[in-house]
């Protein structure tokens, strides 16, 4: 069995994750455990991470470990999806949804065990707009506030600085009106969040999307109503408790193509990660396209 871990020495911030040295030990120790063959690799600047992917994958990994958070999760697995190599997960960011749906463990040498010796599983793919994503794509507040965790940079995240900065952006952001349709469903509505959901949480035990399922061939889109602070108040404890498909001016469709209209430009997130994109933005979805490693017994 050959592996390939690839790390991102910056994932969840410096000051909260283990010394590099620490980690290489961790993972060498796990190759040792399970008699497989492997090797460690970093990322170097942003956007390496794919590079390391494809060419682990071109040298003929069977098991490729992302050692990061959402953003370098997505990095790696973009390069995997239609591959035979599988994907394996160590959570170091501050989200983690797929992560934690899968019951990937928080401790890097159980997460690590799991990756090396766990179940294979296929998962469906989502593409929106030529972007890959596997956990959730969002448009509207989501969206915002990914852009305004990005550039707070990741030695800020999870501070009380970031917590002020959020909260002053939900306050004052504006709901714009959308257009969704999901085959022949329709809904137009000025939106606080249009969410394109393979799994249901975006991290963290924030759940967009309870009833999503990555292996089922088909989104879960969640259209949320503006409904004023409170409204927005209330969706947050009704994420939290796993129960926001109950909410008032809450509709879910399900579907495998999604569009997406606006007035102008679109702002959209990939697992996290912020873009850009013009007044029309179409998602599709990929079956069984990824496999991925989770524990067994998950």
């Amino acid at each position: 069995m050959r592996v390939v871990v690839i790390v991102n020495p910056v994932a969840g911030g410096r000051r909260r994750s283990l010394p590099i040295d620490d980690r290489v030990r961790l993972v060498r120790d796990a190759l040792a455990r399970h008699g497989a063959d492997g090797r460690v690799v970093l990322t170097e600047r942003p956007g390496h991470a794919p590079d390391l992917a494809r060419r682990a994958v071109q040298d003929g990994a069977d098991i490729v470990v992302a050692w990061g958070g959402d953003g370098t999760i997505n990095e790696v697995a973009s390069q995997l999806v239609g591959t035979r190599a599988v994907l394996g997960i160590v959570r170091a960011g501050s989200g983690n949804g797929m992560a934690r749906e899968l019951r990937i463990p928080a401790a890097p040498d159980a997460a690590l065990d799991a990756a090396l010796a766990g179940r294979a599983r296929s998962i469906d793919t989502g593409e929106i707009e030529g972007r890959p994503f596997f956990n959730v794509a969002g448009i509207g507040f989501d969206a915002a506030m990914a852009a305004e965790f990005n550039r707070l940079g990741g030695e800020r995240r999870g501070t009380l600085l970031y917590g002020l900065r959020v909260a002053r952006a939900a306050l004052g952001y504006r709901a714009n009106r959308y257009l969704v349709e999901v085959g022949s469903h329709r809904v137009e509505a000025r939106a606080l969040v249009v969410a394109i959901a393979n799994f249901p949480q975006y991290g963290s035990g924030a759940v967009i999307a309870p009833a999503a399922s990555p292996d089922d061939g088909a989104f879960d889109v969640v259209v949320a109503e503006e409904r004023g602070a409170f409204g927005r108040l209330a969706l947050v404890f009704r994420a939290l408790a796993r129960s926001i498909d109950r909410a008032p001016g809450v509709t879910t469709m399900r579907g495998a193509g999604v569009v997406v209209t606006a007035d102008g430009p679109i702002g959209f997130h990939v697992d996290g990660e912020p873009h850009e994109g013009g007044p029309v933005v179409r998602a599709g979805l990929r079956p069984s396209a990824l496999r991925v490693m989770a524990p067994r017994g998950a």
